[in-house]
């Protein structure tokens, strides 16, 4: 009898293994981590007074901190969309190599939602596809047939996923024009006051600003390419993602009659970005 489970739970195994559709979920749940270029970016948002600061005169200063007490508070929120897409992004690939979805408490602390913040292109869309994401994961079913588990989660998790997704590019459009403000600010303020640093006394001063103006100019280049890298990141799990979607097997006929076709999340228009805070000016 031992053997022929054995050899049934090799059969099992096999057949998981050689579902392309599972094979193709497993992947995608695999590149998760790519994702983490999002929540790197959400905290250097964050920080970004703290650098800013000794560019700062007195008056520049004191708004930029009203504008960092905002950053501040709605930063729990892009971390949250965040560990809600990478979540799904788990259990689904748990689902797909055959393993039980567990991840209650951390589903049941996402649970409490995030707010709108409107200045930074976060909006109401956004976060009822958050809501929609974590209500997937909390009734994520592991007990049915393996494959039918797989396309389920999939088919409910469509809409709410590739909305949570929009959200983050959305997010990291607008990360992207903080940061060049942050360095209009930092690099304007060297500009203008290393020419005064030439007085031969100031010969050192002065040498040692040229280098930091050069380390910056580096830091901020290398920052665009890494807002760039993770959009990319993005957008590509996106499509991956509904591109599994448009694969799923046909609803039978009685779930189909109640099933509502997913209406695809517009693309936002290249020159319809968010608006933004003005930033201070040194």
């Amino acid at each position: 009898m031992k053997r022929y489970l054995s050899i049934l739970l090799c059969l099992l195994l096999a057949a998981c293994a050689s579902n392309p559709r599972l094979q193709e979920v497993r992947a995608l749940a695999g590149d998760a981590p790519k994702l983490a270029g999002f929540s790197d970016l959400s905290q250097r948002f964050r920080d970004t007074y703290l650098r800013e600061q000794p560019y700062l005169n007195a008056e520049a200063a004191q708004r930029e901190e009203a504008i960092d007490r905002k950053r501040r508070d709605a930063y729990p929120d892009f971390v949250a969309l965040h560990s809600a897409a990478t979540t799904y992004l788990r259990a689904l690939g748990d689902l797909a190599g055959g393993a039980t979805f567990n991840y209650g408490d951390q589903v049941k602390q996402m649970a409490e939602g995030i707010k709108a913040w409107p200045d930074t292109g976060l909006t109401d869309r956004h976060v009822n596809a958050y809501a929609g994401l974590v209500r997937v994961l909390l009734r994520a079913a592991t007990s049915r047939e393996q494959d039918k588990a797989v396309q389920a989660m999939l088919r409910e998790g469509y809409e709410p996923l590739q909305g949570t997704l929009d959200a983050m590019v959305t997010l990291l459009r607008y990360f992207n024009k903080n940061h060049d403000n942050e360095q209009r600010i930092v690099l304007g303020m060297l500009e203008v006051e290393i020419p005064y640093a030439d007085a031969p006394r100031d010969r050192l001063l002065a040498a040692l600003a040229r280098s930091h103006q050069q380390e910056k100019l580096r830091e901020y280049r290398l920052l665009g390419l890494r807002h760039t890298l993770a959009a990319q990141h993005i957008d590509a799990l996106r499509e991956r993602h509904a591109a599994l979607y448009r694969g799923l097997d046909p609803l039978p006929a009685t779930d189909a009659a109640n099933a509502l076709p997913p209406a695809t999340l517009p693309a936002t228009p290249p020159d319809a970005q968010p608006a933004i805070a003005k930033g201070a000016q040194p």
